[in-house]
């Protein structure tokens, strides 16, 4: 601190240094994330390595932007692109219906890992894993088993997506991992945007993972459940610091 103009502070007997115990500690803001985040960076980065090819064959001149025009990009660069806004049309639904009421973590990392969770909300009703589908066609749980076995299937637009709901394991193993043994309900959940569901659907319950669709979604995180506003803050806080959002440090 500079001295006031003419007063002459003491040297010799500085003032003790606080003790950190004592001092008021104020909580770091959550990192919440970008929705679409990974998805749309790469998608951009795939754009520009084709845009990138064509300046190499055809140059930066009025025949290379010519070729950009006229081109466009493969179906498996869209493809990003599509999960992207499926990925901001789920956090923006979430977003409104909940508000307040639940923390919502959006393209979360998984350290050791290349994967990503797209949304995590965290509520009275406890921890929700997002994983966001912008698919078309109606959703379905099917039983292809014979007459004595069972086998029930997860079909979207006639296709068996079953695999979808095996790939929610890993991201569930990582948020249990991280919560390191704090109390908390740890739902999964396969949320499409764009399918089609029946007047009267219900929620398909398979292996354990909600399949549903984002308004339907946010009515289930709304439910009652075992943690207080407290609990949910300090379950946000350590799920930001253990998993945390792409592109931060």
């Amino acid at each position: 601190m500079d001295a006031p103009t003419g007063v002459d502070l003491p040297v010799s007997h500085p003032e003790p240094e606080s003790d950190p115990s004592t001092q008021s500690t104020v909580p770091r803001p959550l990192d919440v994330g970008t929705p679409g985040a990974s998805a749309r960076a790469e998608h951009d980065r795939r754009q520009a390595r084709r845009e990138a090819r064509i300046e190499e064959r055809w140059g930066t001149g009025r025949l290379g932007r010519l070729a950009k025009a006229l081109s466009d990009d493969p179906q498996s660069t869209k493809a990003w692109a599509q999960g992207a806004a499926g990925e901001e049309r789920v956090a923006a639904v979430l977003h409104e219906r909940l508000r307040e009421r639940a923390v919502l973590l959006h393209d979360r990392r998984v350290p050791g890992t290349r994967g990503n969770i797209d949304h995590i909300a965290i509520a009275a009703s406890g921890v929700w894993i997002i994983d966001a589908k912008r698919y078309r066609g109606k959703v379905e749980r099917r039983d292809v088993g014979g007459m004595f076995r069972a086998d029930l299937r997860l079909f979207v637009g006639g296709r068996d997506r079953t695999t979808l709901v095996q790939g929610l394991q890993w991201q569930h193993d990582a948020v249990v991992t991280a919560l390191g043994g704090t109390p908390a309900p740890v739902h999964r959940v396969l949320c499409f945007v764009d399918a089609d569901w029946s007047l009267f659907a219900r929620p398909i319950r398979l292996d354990e993972v909600v399949v549903v669709w984002p308004r339907k979604l946010a009515e289930l995180i709304d439910e009652p459940g075992p943690l207080d506003p407290d609990g949910i803050a300090s379950v946000a806080g350590l799920l930001s610091e253990q998993l945390p959002a792409t592109g931060s440090g």
